[in-house]
């Protein structure tokens, strides 16, 4: 589960970081590493699935016409005298990953809490476990609402365990970079649902998970455990100095 969620976390990277290449050389190895990460993630998945780790999405049942949005309605969610429209497949795929991704994040953050030797660091990691249990919540409450029920295996239990598997350097960037991609699929999911009030609350979760993420970088600042990227020449130095 810790190999798939971070492939995950590989390809959208590799696939912004390529957006961004002019270079030849450049742009051949994040297509290397984007061939790489999808065999692996492709493998991970096959894996829990055989094993029966990993849960499905819920089925619906496939249309047999193609129909077209001829109401404004179909977006309404906040009008109390309006009954709200069930959910389709987009909506729901982006609830199920939403539960999927935030449970095994809280169950290596879980794992994190209780081995980090930094006692800051430790509470931060407890703090992310609740946001986690939170956008759990939420996105369970919007599926039962529409009569569909999920629960989401982790895969694996937290053991009592107080031995770091990696140093809190380690471990804080490995939740930065979760924070990130937690960022960029709630982005996704806003856009791509079209009920106004499951917008609004992937909205609000994703304020949160932004200034969580922010406090995460703050930390390892603190801790002199976040490499600068290189800067763009300070023109306003450059001229004053001369």
């Amino acid at each position: 589960m810790f190999v798939r969620i971070l492939k995950e976390v590989s390809m959208g990277m590799y696939t912004i970081n390529m957006n961004m290449a002019y270079h030849d050389d450049v742009i051949r190895l994040y297509e290397g590493l984007t061939t790489v990460t999808q065999k692996i993630y492709k493998l991970a998945t096959q894996y829990l699935l055989k094993k029966g780790i990993l849960v499905p999405p819920p089925k619906v049942t496939m249309p047999k016409t193609i129909e077209f949005i001829n109401s404004k309605q179909y977006m309404g969610g906040f009008n109390p005298f309006n009954s709200k429209r069930t959910l389709n497949d987009i909506e729901l795929g982006c609830l199920h990953h939403g539960i999927e991704t935030n449970n095994i994040g809280m169950q290596l953050i879980s794992g994190f809490a209780q081995s980090a030797q930094n006692k800051e660091v430790r509470k931060y990691f407890e703090k992310g476990k609740d946001l986690a249990k939170k956008q759990i919540k939420i996105f369970q409450e919007l599926l039962l609402d529409n009569d569909i029920h999920f629960s989401a295996t982790a895969g694996s239990t937290v053991t009592n365990s107080q031995v770091a598997p990696f140093s809190d350097r380690l471990m804080m960037c490995c939740i930065t970079f979760l924070n990130g991609f937690s960022m960029v699929g709630n982005s996704f999911g806003t856009f791509f649902t079209l009920r106004n009030d499951i917008s609004l609350k992937i909205t609000l979760l994703a304020k949160d998970i932004y200034f969580y993420g922010q406090e995460g970088i703050e930390i390892m600042i603190k801790h002199g455990w976040f490499e600068e990227p290189p800067q763009t020449e300070d023109r306003h130095q450059l001229i004053n100095n001369t």
